[in-house]
Parts: C-alpha cells; structure tokens; sequence
C-alpha cells in the first residue's frame, strides 16, 4: 500500500478504489452493530400500536443523516421521527395491498437479504482482522517501501500552447518571478501557490512531468515539457530522501487497507471452493470461477 497524506495536483495519475454499499443494509448493520441498552432505546413514537424506538431513529439517522446534515440536532430528530412514521403507514398500505406477494418483490427482497448477509459477514471479517499487530506489520511493510525514495518538491506553470511556454521561459531567464508568473499565467488548479505541488514521488507524476523534473537539479527550470494536460514550466525546488509519516497520522489509512484486503482474500478464498457456472458467456460456460478475479465489494467498516 502507499502511505500519502497529501492530495493529488491536476498533474497526478489518478488511483481510484470504490465501495457499494446499500441502503437499507446500511440500516440493518446499523441496528446489529450497535444495540442499545433497554433504558436507553425508548419508545418515541406509535403508528396503529406499532412501536418506532430510539434504536430505529439512530438506525435511520445513519441513512438519511447526509440529507439532514443542516439541520439543528432537534430538526433532525423530528425530520427523522416523521419519515419513519410514514414508512410504517405506507409499509402497512403496501402489505394491505399485497405487494409483498408479488414475484418482483420476492426477487428484490431476496436480493437485499443475501446482500445483507454478505455485507455483515464482511463487516464482521473486517473487524476480527483489525488488530495492532496488522497495522504495525503493514505499517512497517510500507515504510521499508517508501524509505529513502527520491522525493522532488517543485513548482510549475501550465498553459495551453508551445508558444505560451516558450514565451514564459523567455521572461523567466531575464529574472521574472517564477511563483508570480504561475499566479498570473497558469492554468493550474494550483496557480493561487505559485504553482506549487509540494514534494512527490516520481510515480505520482505523469511520466512526462516526472521525468523532467527528476532530471532537474535543484533550482534550475525547464525546458517546456509537454503532457496530456498542456505544456509545463517546472521549477524544482528542492530533493530529498522520502521519509515513511508518522504511524498515527496514516492509521486510518492503514486500518481501511486491512480491513479490504482482509474481505477481499476472505471472498477470494469462498470463490475458489465454490462451483461458478457463467451460463451467459457461452465460450466459459463450463470454466470455474477465477479466484484472483476482483472479488466483491468489501463491506463499510
């Protein structure tokens, strides 16, 4: 894994890792993770004699708390309180019509059930393999990684054009102000620095960009360099041997790359003894599963 605190510039290659989850797992998992004790889960509320308790409020809050995020706590409450009073008069009016009877349904509860089993079982395996010892080993495994990886901390200007750099290095080699031209002539997001993109390491860069800065020695500015984004002044500031962050300062980092690979390797042990058909891909009808294909997706820790 790579241990970064730091966001990546518009010249970054990007690394994306996403989770699914659903909402009325989230809901579930909310309600099994964290029971309340019987003084504090009080009845707030009845709809024809039926029960909405604390523990359903604070189960829904975890679902509907980004859309209530504005509210005072006593607005979200209520707002909370009157939608779960509606869920039950229209669940009810649901059931009086039978819909629960329908095919469509069935599937789609069948769904949500093996969706919610998955997704506490994974919450489950997560946790169990959330221990010190993980962190520090995996902690370790990537600070011996990192430590002493070159490392440039440097600025540059992005325009549109050849011409522009051109032009730009021109009035940089009569003694223009490097960070004053970003500000005024880069279309960078980080124009409003100076152009400054802090300290990288060479894979953070495009290989254009990383490849004529590191070749730079400190202080000296570059030919124009052109990339996927436009064409680039670079200003190397300074070099230095990388250093791993302190443990506290990525340890959330650490504790969600356990907790996903130890679901992914748990799902990937599962597939490898399960018997996959692929009915609807003819020519690997007959063909197991791959176990190191990418497995499902991780539950929410």
């Amino acid at each position: 894994m790579t241990l970064s605190t730091r966001a990546t510039p518009a010249v970054r290659s990007s690394r994306v890792l996403g989770l699914l989850s659903g909402a009325a797992c989230c809901l579930a998992l909310t309600l099994m993770a964290a029971p309340l004790r019987a003084d504090d889960n009080q009845v707030i509320a009845k709809v024809n004699g039926a029960e909405i308790r604390q523990s359903d409020v604070t189960a829904a809050e975890k679902d509907l708390g980004p859309s209530l995020a504005q509210l005072d706590p006593a607005s979200r409450q209520d707002s909370i309180v009157r939608f779960l009073i509606d869920l039950k008069i229209v669940s009810k009016a649901a059931e009086d019509k039978k819909i629960a009877d329908s095919a469509d349904f069935k599937r789609r509860l069948t769904f949500s059930r093996d969706r919610l089993l998955m997704d506490t079982l994974l919450d489950n395996e997560g946790k169990a393999a959330l221990t010190d010892e993980a962190l520090k080993k995996v902690y370790e495994e990537a600070s011996k990684q990192i430590s002493g990886e070159q490392e440039v901390h440097a600025r540059h200007i992005l325009v549109e054009t050849e011409d522009e750099a051109k032009a730009i290095v021109a009035e940089l080699k009569k003694g223009a102000d490097f960070a004053e031209l970003a500000k005024k002539k880069s279309k960078d997001p980080g124009a409003s620095d100076g152009g400054d993109l802090g300290y990288f390491t060479k894979d953070q860069m495009v290989p254009e960009f990383s490849t004529a800065a590191f070749a730079l020695e400190t202080g000296k500015i570059s030919d124009p360099v052109k990339s996927q984004f436009g064409w680039h002044i670079i200003k190397v500031e300074d070099k230095r041997a990388r250093k791993a962050p302190p443990f506290e300062q990525v340890k959330p980092q650490l504790e969600a790359f356990v907790i996903r690979k130890a679901q992914a390797d748990y799902v990937a042990k599962l597939r490898s003894e399960a018997k996959v058909e692929r009915l609807d891909q003819k020519d690997d009808a007959a063909k197991p599963a791959d176990p190191k294909a990418a497995p499902a997706a991780p539950a929410k820790k």
